[in-house]
């Protein structure tokens, strides 16, 4: 599709539009009991080659909004038709082990801003918008996160939960059919406006699968009351 149809296209240097897959879940639990989701809402296989997971630790230290950490995912991986990848620490649990696509050990603690980027890794880090462009967000790479007074953690509110992701599971709504280069949209600053659920720490019941819901046709929208249906 061209770039009116399709959020994800950026005519100046990439030339296949990136399919539609997006974060559907992000679990920050305790010890290394986290993993991040990834849910393909096409009815095509995906190839990850050229897609990745860029991150930043902390602080951004190649400046806001650039990222500090490339990171490819393995070899030959894909995410079949209305399914899921899961990345996770490879100490975690083996109730999240179990539906592991692929492990990394440098997931977050709540204040490291991780992208879902589409494209080729450039020769020195840049923002996205040149040879990669960002799909989705958990976090930024600008280090606003929200200091959590008396503690060394930091991280981000989501849907009005202080510090959501930290010590949280985070779960995509299920009307959410595509990613969103805004986080500060998706977090949403409460329960309607989030395009996220928030759960306690060590909510794994989600893992593995991603549920999804029919929008009413005739708005194609959702509601607080569609939400509360689905969910």
């Amino acid at each position: 599709p061209n770039d009116s149809q399709n959020p994800y296209w950026n005519s100046s240097c990439i030339t296949t539009p990136a399919s539609n897959i997006f974060f559907s879940e992000y679990g920050e639990g305790s010890s290394n009991n986290k993993y991040l989701e990834i849910y393909n809402a096409t009815n095509d296989t995906v190839d990850l080659t050229n897609y990745a997971l860029a991150r930043v630790n902390n602080t951004p230290n190649n400046g806001a909004g650039v990222y500090e950490y490339w990171v490819d995912f393995n070899s030959g991986a894909d995410i079949l038709p209305n399914n899921v990848f899961v990345v996770a620490h490879p100490s975690a649990d083996s109730s999240i082990l179990i539906h592991a696509d692929m492990t990394y050990g440098s997931l977050s603690n709540g204040n490291d801003g991780f992208a879902l980027v589409y494209g080729t890794e450039p020769a020195i880090a840049e923002p996205p918008g040149n040879t990669y462009i960002a799909l989705d967000w958990i976090g930024t790479w600008d280090g606003d996160y929200i200091n959590n007074p008396g503690s060394s953690n930091d991280g981000w509110n989501v849907a009005g939960v202080s510090l959501a992701t930290i010590d949280h599971t985070l779960i995509r709504k299920c009307p959410i059919n595509q990613g969103d280069t805004s986080w500060l949209n998706a977090a949403g600053t409460d329960p309607v406006s989030s395009q996220w659920i928030v759960r306690p720490q060590n909510d794994w019941t989600n893992i593995g699968f991603h549920n999804t819901c029919i929008c009413d046709s005739t708005t194609n929208s959702y509601t607080s009351i569609t939400d509360t249906l689905c969910n």
